[in-house]
């Protein structure tokens, strides 16, 4: 009883005032030496999740971010417009999966939450529903992390993760009948379902240790198993782990994950360490033997950016002294990276992915805005260029490797998705079935720039910007400054429904393109990474300059955005030029890259920031870890800070440190608040808990950047 009351939120009538009661947060320090480096942590007692301590200040500082979002006027209205635009567009298409003459895919309509799946015989054959995850249990918001039909079509084994977790519960379904088959699985994250056997008797998958999303053992020393279906999973076998060949370079934050060629000649295993892998070879009749005799295909040191094995031959996207990116390709029966034969040599463009059908090999590359797709024919050897519908970025989706027809997906910053059908013999595009094109207010009126500028140490910083073509470049008008620069990923044009909602209210969306990403190469990635990641958060401050600088925005209207790894980015940035910015949102963010490596998610991490355990990484880590840059009696731009409770990349206590922290520190008079979802993980396909979510991250930072339309009032309203 003592610990809740010393926790009890102190609300008042003027909360939205420039004084805010937060709830008590104690400090007990912590003092921790890396390298003679002297660090106190004064919040390492949140770091037990299951703390009454904890949890009872999760919940005030839960309670108190509500109580204060519910007075803003334009949230409502900003769920309603998300609510409206998702109206517009009826149904949407996902994973859309042929086996045979069979189409799998996810339905998800403006009248559900999440989606639901359903299959086809034939391409316009009649819908038929197969899992509604909404009725397996009406007191649990179930959606489906991930499903994979037999290679018959037959059977189609799919996971169900609750409350926007991604650990989840796998299930078999028998595609004729419709019912369950009795074994379940339990502890699969997402999409680590490996594959169907040839003969859809069974799959490969990889289980976690545990669903706790706090567990720091979670996802250490895992093991690839097989499971026939029909069978008790407690006796399933162990096909590729540590334990069983510890000669192959396991290491306990690996991921073995172990598939099938599409040819079911092979089994592939794959010992995942961030974009790259150590990857064996073995016959696939070797899958039951005692042993498995795994041969090297290639190892972290080739650099095998992705690969797709057909016909007997390896195809691969290698940056191996090709910073853009080369295609190699070499026999599967007698592998050897090093004699393998480049098919495409490095150009200007940063080839990106690669995928196949029956007879085609298509490779995407970019120049960091538009996306062109090469086509190689393997029957002739020949490369052409396709011709694309319109610009932007296109994913190319294989239905099959049966066949050479596949799925163009084609988006842009102001164009909305649009789904073709692409065949690769004929050439030909057309509309797709699963297309649905809509029309939303104010796209006609969204001017796209695309600019580069100097950044702190003079390199050009490639910067998007979005803005209504009514709307001047006189510095008065909001902007919203997202970034990311991280794991050599491409912030890609896109079109997105919640930048438009922004827009369509005078707001200037700027997507800044920081090092740490990868637009333009290996490089760029390399520019923000481990070391060199101080290159991230600076490119975002220049970003943010030259905003100002050129009309777009003023400093009292900038707001700054990052997500995840993008914690970093924002978490630094306000803490090195808190002055640029009117509010930051920091959502799900890393902001103690000190401690990160201790969490569930933090060894596999270790790849793209560091280690505590060596010195210069170490140093480097501090750097970037925002929490430990908090100095008391700064004027701290106004941040909300946004953790889901049953998110398994980033734990909550995270970003909830970093808030505390600025709650303590800042001397500027606004408000600091830590939004806690407990109906969430770090994302969540609940459409309802997501409208809310972005509404209250966008509500307040328009609020404290001076919007008009989202300013307080004094009525209290309920949370939705």
């Amino acid at each position: 009883m003592k610990v809740i009351l010393f926790f009890i939120v102190l609300l008042t009538n003027t909360a939205l005032s420039q004084t805010y009661t937060y709830p008590t947060t104690p400090k007990h320090p912590v003092t921790d030496y890396y390298f003679g480096r002297k660090i106190t942590d004064n919040y390492r007692w949140m770091e037990d999740m299951n703390n009454i301590e904890t949890k009872t200040w999760l919940k005030a500082q839960a309670t108190y971010a509500d109580s204060m979002l519910n007075q803003l006027n334009g949230r409502d209205g900003m769920v309603n417009t998300f609510v409206a635009y998702d109206a517009l567009k009826p149904v949407i298409y996902g994973q859309i999966t042929r086996r045979g003459n069979r189409y799998f895919y996810k339905k998800t309509t403006n009248q559900n939450n999440v989606g639901k799946l359903y299959y086809r015989e034939g391409k316009l054959g009649p819908e038929k529903l197969l899992v509604d995850p909404a009725s397996f249990d009406k007191k649990k918001q179930y959606s489906v992390s991930s499903f994979k039909p037999s290679e018959d079509g037959s059977k189609l084994v799919f996971g169900l993760a609750e409350g926007g977790g991604e650990i989840s519960t796998v299930q078999i379904l028998n595609v004729d009948t419709r019912t369950l088959y009795a074994d379940t699985i339990n502890l699969i994250w997402g999409g680590q379902i490996g594959g169907w056997s040839q003969d859809g008797k069974g799959f490969t998958y990889m289980p976690e240790n545990s669903a706790d999303p706090a567990n720091p053992n979670r996802s250490t020393n895992l093991k690839a198993k097989y499971h026939l279906v029909g069978t008790d999973p407690r006796f399933d076998k162990e096909i590729f782990s540590g334990a069983l060949y510890p000669q192959l370079g396991f290491k306990p934050e690996t991921f073995p994950q172990v598939t099938y060629s599409p040819d079911f000649k092979y089994i592939l295993g794959s010992l995942i360490s961030d974009r790259l892998a150590n990857t064996f070879i073995a016959p696939v009749s070797e899958l039951f033997k005692p042993t498995i005799n795994w041969k090297p295909l290639f190892s972290l040191k080739d650099s095998i950016m992705d690969y797709r094995l057909l016909n007997g031959r390896i195809y691969m996207l290698s940056i191996k002294g090709a910073k853009k990116g080369n295609i190699l390709v070499m026999d599967a029966e007698n592998a050897d990276v090093k004699s393998a034969k480049v098919l495409l040599s490095e150009g200007n463009l940063v080839i990106e992915n690669l995928s196949v059908t029956k007879d085609y090999l298509f490779v995407g590359l970019s120049d960091g805005i538009n996306t062109t797709i090469k086509q190689y024919d393997l029957q002739q050897n020949k490369w052409s260029e396709m011709k694309l519908p319109s610009k932007g970025t296109v994913y190319v989706w294989p239905y099959g490797n049966k066949g050479n027809d596949c799925m163009l997906v084609v988006t842009s910053w102001n164009k909305p998705m649009t789904i073709y059908d692409y065949n690769a013999s004929s050439q030909s595009i057309s509309k797709s079935p699963f297309n649905n094109t809509t029309t939303y207010p104010g796209v006609n009126d969204i001017v796209v720039e695309e600019t580069a500028l100097a950044g702190l140490d003079g390199t050009k910083i490639p910067l998007t910007i979005l803005r209504n073509k009514y709307v001047k470049k006189d510095g008065k008008a909001v902007c919203f400054m997202t970034g990311y620069g991280a794991y050599g990923f491409s912030a890609t044009p896109w079109f997105n429904v919640e930048y438009l909602a922004l827009l369509n209210k005078g707001v200037v969306i700027a997507v800044s393109h920081p090092r740490g990403g990868g637009e333009k190469g290996v490089d760029w990635h390399n520019g923000g990474y481990k070391t060199t990641k101080p290159n991230t958060w600076k490119d975002f401050i220049a970003s943010g300059e030259w905003l100002i600088n050129n009309g777009y925005s003023s400093a009292g209207k900038l707001i700054g955005e990052g997500t995840s790894a993008g914690g970093i980015l924002i978490g630094r940035a306000i803490t090195e030029r808190p002055d640029l910015f009117a509010a930051a949102i920091n959502n799900v963010g890393i902001n103690n890259s000190l401690r990160f490596e201790l969490t569930a998610n933090g060894p596999s991490n270790i790849y793209e920031f560091g280690t505590v355990k060596d010195s210069v990484e170490a140093s480097a880590l501090y750097e970037m870890d925002a929490l430990h840059h908090v100095k008391d009696g700064v004027k701290y731009p106004a941040v909300i800070s946004v953790a889901g409770i049953n998110d398994p990349r980033v734990t909550a206590w995270q970003p909830a440190k970093f808030a505390a922290a600025l709650q303590s520190a800042s001397t500027s008079g606004k408000p600091v608040l830590f939004l806690v979802n407990y109906n969430n993980g770090h994302i969540t396909e609940d459409k309802k808990v997501t409208f809310l979510n972005t509404a209250n991250m966008f509500a307040f930072a328009l609020w404290q950047a001076g919007h008009s339309e989202f300013q307080p009032s004094n009525k209290q309203r309920k949370t939705k």
